[in-house]
């Protein structure tokens, strides 16, 4: 068994039943799964969304996979444009929503975490105006997952209003440093824009991180890329991570490589277990 419990994203699986992609996720060895809710996973705004929790919460049990909620899902809820509305925006109300329907279904579920980022600012607002928006979404946020007990992970994404772990700080500090605000860490955008090496993004935000993401990526470019081929050193991450005594998920996040999913899931798993190995 891996020191380290790796999982594999949904949204890298986009092509195939939620069902089944559960399945092949599990037979390939993955001890769990990041699951992006979308119209075709786990859609949270259809009508037998309940009854779809519950068949889903047997079925990790029984393939063993633990889980982590993710909603970076592409038109659930505009179909003309993508991510849209996020916290920034004059009628972020849908977000909400989502979000307060995500911390419910991970609630149900089991989920370690339930994961959420800023969204870009926008360009006729002023960049103050956003950063209130958003704190105020997140605390709207955080009072649902308090009364769950459910812990955030907060991710901060390359050209995003919070986009790098300094970002993620202030805007935790404006919170009031809340115990159930922790940090989604993806350790491509730490290659991609961190002044620090990945490995000593993992040491700096020791104790706050509740979620990971993990991929290849080049620096100054937010594209999520397959194993070896990209810039990102894997042994001293894993290495790092261990050290510190993470035990969350450490989930493969590759959303635009559904249309080899088996294949590139089953190559990740084997590449991750070699890197920790060394």
């Amino acid at each position: 068994m891996s020191g380290l419990r790796f999982g594999y994203g949904t949204n890298g699986f986009s092509n195939h039943r939620l069902d089944d992609a559960l399945a092949v996720i599990a037979d390939l060895g993955y001890e769990g799964v990041a699951l992006t809710l979308d119209h075709h996973h786990l859609d949270p705004f259809d009508a037998n969304i309940s009854r779809h929790v519950r068949t889903t919460a047997h079925r990790l049990d029984s393939l063993g996979l633990a889980v982590v909620i993710e909603t970076g899902a592409r038109y659930l809820l505009d179909k003309w444009h993508k991510h849209a509305p996020t916290l920034l925006d004059d009628e972020p109300g849908p977000r909400l929503e989502f979000l307060r329907r995500a911390v419910h279904i991970g609630t149900d579920l089991g989920a370690e975490a339930v994961s959420f980022w800023a969204g870009v600012p926008p360009r006729d607002r002023p960049r103050d105006e956003a950063w209130r928006r958003l704190v105020g979404g997140c605390a709207e946020v955080l009072g649902a997952a308090e009364g769950a007990d459910m812990p955030l992970g907060f991710e901060p994404e390359p050209g995003m209003l919070v986009e790098s772990i300094a970002d993620w700080e202030r805007l935790r500090a404006d919170l009031g440093a809340p115990v159930h605000f922790g940090l989604t860490l993806d350790i491509g955008h730490c290659r991609c824009l961190e002044p620090l090496p990945a490995d000593e993004c993992v040491r700096k935000a020791a104790g706050s991180i509740v979620n990971v993401q993990i991929d290849d990526m080049r620096r100054g470019v937010h594209e999520h890329l397959e194993f070896g081929t990209g810039e990102v050193d894997f042994p001293p991450v894993l290495r790092a991570l261990s050290e510190i005594g993470y035990g969350g998920l450490v989930a493969v996040e590759l959303p635009r490589h559904s249309h080899a999913a088996p294949q590139i899931a089953r190559r990740s798993l084997a590449f991750l277990r070699e890197m920790e190995a060394r």
